[in-house]
């Protein structure tokens, strides 16, 4: 006999049970569940006792077992419809997948969408059930080669399992690194958009209520990402499999400085932006969590130096109203990420005198008494251009009163193009992730767990503020690194591994963990002591300590 409590409401089982079966009917809401504090999908089948829970697309997991099944669905369509075809897919903007078609030229897009949305309706009528098998990795490679897909086949070397998953459905078979949803009827909430050479994918996001979210269109960021994978290209880093392979051979050295080229390129292409117009005074510089904004900023200091200007630095902390002052929303909570937690008014004043070449009472914030803790004199010339930098930095709002001729705004943000396979896109949200997870651990004393707790509200901030904004930049700084994921691992994993099973944070722990284990280690010494990646994994040649 064993029990099983969902609800707190307990059953007793004398035989094994799947987890779908404590559904009384076939719910749709419930793509995956989680059983003791482990992501299970619903043909699971156990015979132990359980607390259960079953996850709608308000859990994040939930959420990317679903995307990871749709992918899965649109390639099993294209292989239907058209079995020559070779897609791939890239995580894009607007919350969505881009997916292209990589072996045919001039395809009529719209048509190409109809016929296989016709098709997908079709296999989501039928509910076709996934079924789990498990190949050894010469059978793995045997199906990969009848099949032509050698993207699979070099990335399943650095598998450290000899056994290799496959979902079968009807006749099809592929793997998505993830579970999968039980059937193919659970796939109805989609939307295909046209876009550039191939289309966009939404599905619904635990940040808009399990909604669809309304598409914004970013021809800025856009433009970032095809840079970005236009970069991969050359520097032969596509895939996983591929930047393993700079890992494994004695042109690492080689492979890690043409990265660090990339960003020194795009640093030199700021200072001839900024140089160039004698207008500019002040630098706004924002982007989400764990982007490298400090050491950029510092970065971009020294680059501005080498022109013969000397930037100051103002920190948008020291706007921070007395705490009491903090405007508080209906239920009397304060929101200390919002706009209206800056004394706006101020800056924009301190600001317009600065660069008016008066001297100025710049305040300063006492975060022990959460109060303003007094003023310092500044004044600054015209070869003294002020770098802010914060989450509101690219908001408008914030600075309303300056002429926007005399604003320069950069959005910064890790933007690597890369995939596990040509259907198996790396999520630059898991990267970031990473980045923050190590440095909270190495700097703060800061646990994994504790990072990952924080990470929805962490993200419920950038959606809020930051990325409404990004489009408001006047240059987009592509803060990855290709190879960081190589030298993250051996810093992610130690702290992530410390998770308990029972911890509620277990799955996304594990997820990070599965993903880490296809990177082939870089050694710290590769890396130069000026290069964004120390911020993160320490010995940056900025750092105060």
């Amino acid at each position: 006999m064993f029990k099983v409590t969902i609800e707190e409401k307990t059953q007793q089982f004398d035989q094994p049970i799947r987890v779908k079966d404590l559904l009384s009917e076939t719910d749709y809401r419930y793509p995956v569940a989680r059983v003791n504090n482990r992501l299970r999908e619903l043909s699971y089948r156990f015979s132990y006792d359980a607390n259960v829970e079953f996850l709608t697309l308000s859990s994040v997991e939930a959420m990317a077992v679903y995307e990871a099944s749709l992918r899965y669905l649109i390639a099993m369509a294209f292989k239907n419809i058209y079995p020559n075809y070779k897609i791939k897919f890239k995580y894009s903007i607007s919350r969505s997948v881009f997916c292209y078609i990589t072996n045919k030229e001039d395809v009529n897009i719209e048509e190409t969408l109809l016929k296989v949305e016709s098709e997908m309706l079709r296999l989501i009528e039928l509910d076709i059930p996934f079924e789990r098998v498990t190949y050894t990795k010469d059978q793995a490679i045997a199906f990969y080669k009848k099949g032509n897909y050698q993207d699979r086949i070099d990335l399943i070397h650095y598998r450290p399992e000899e056994k290799v998953h496959f979902y079968r459905c009807n006749d099809y078979m592929n793997y998505m690194y993830n579970y999968m949803v039980p059937s193919t009827g659970y796939l109805d909430k989609f939307n295909f958009i046209p876009y550039e050479v191939g289309f966009l994918i939404q599905y619904p996001r635990p940040e808009t209520n399990e909604e669809i979210p309304e598409f914004k269109d970013a021809p800025k960021y856009i433009e970032t990402l095809r840079q970005a994978s236009l970069w991969a290209d050359v520097v032969e880093a596509n895939t996983v499999a591929e930047l393993n392979r700079h890992a494994s051979n004695k042109q690492t050295v080689e492979f890690v400085h043409m990265c660090e080229a990339k960003h020194n390129a795009m640093l030199t292409e700021l200072g001839d932006k900024i140089k160039s117009s004698e207008n500019i005074r002040l630098i706004a510089i924002a982007g989400p969590s764990s982007s490298g904004k400090t050491t950029f900023s510092n970065r971009l200091r020294i680059e501005l130096m080498t022109r013969g200007l000397k930037p100051i630095t103002i920190s948008l902390d020291d706007y921070y109203l007395d705490r009491e002052a903090i405007p508080t929303d209906e239920n009397g909570q304060v929101d200390l990420e919002h706009l209206n937690t800056l004394d706006i008014e101020l800056f924009n004043q301190n600001m317009l005198d600065l660069i008016d070449g008066k001297v100025v009472d710049i305040p300063f914030f006492d975060f022990k008494t959460k109060k303003r803790g007094g003023y310092r004199p500044i004044k600054v010339s015209k070869s003294n251009p002020i770098i802010i930098e914060g989450i509101h930095a690219l908001n408008n709002e914030l600075t309303k009163l300056i002429p926007s001729k005399k604003t320069f705004k950069i959005f910064i943000s890790p933007q690597l193009q890369m995939n596990l396979d040509d259907e198996n896109p790396i999520s630059i949200t898991n990267l970031r992730l990473i980045r923050r997870i190590v440095r909270d651990a190495e700097f703060r004393n800061a646990p994994a767990l504790r990072t990952i707790s924080m990470w929805d509200s962490v993200r419920r901030g950038e959606f809020r503020w930051i990325y409404p904004n990004q489009e408001q930049a006047d240059y987009v700084y592509n803060s990855g690194l290709q190879y960081e994921l190589n030298v993250l691992k051996k810093y992610a994993l130690p702290t992530l591994q410390d998770i308990p099973n029972d911890n509620e944070y277990y799955m996304t722990a594990n997820r990070l963990i599965k993903f880490l284990k296809y990177f082939v280690d870089i050694e710290d010494s590769y890396v130069p002591c000026n290069s964004l990646l120390r911020e993160f994994i320490g010995g940056s040649c900025f750092s105060e300590e």
